[in-house]
């Protein structure tokens, strides 16, 4: 159904959004889409490094108590 768009649909495509938004419109929708995108980076970011965090906290209690039990 949609296998590749060419030069006339995009071209269709920008035509509708011009007409239903305007050109004043435009920038700004872009500018919140930007933001959008920004903070969704961010926080897969923080959710990433708080996996990763949390992972090493297991990893190192597990090394600890590993140690311990040897140790006695």
């Amino acid at each position: 159904m949609f296998n590749s768009l060419g030069a006339p649909e995009i071209l269709i495509i920008a035509i509708v959004v011009l007409v239903l938004f305007g050109a004043k419109r435009i920038p700004e929708l872009a500018r919140g889409l930007g933001q959008g995108i920004k903070e969704f980076r961010q926080a897969s970011k923080d959710i990433k490094k708080e996996i990763e965090d949390s992972s090493r906290d297991i990893n190192d209690a597990a090394n600890h108590e590993e140690t311990t039990s040897k140790s006695n």
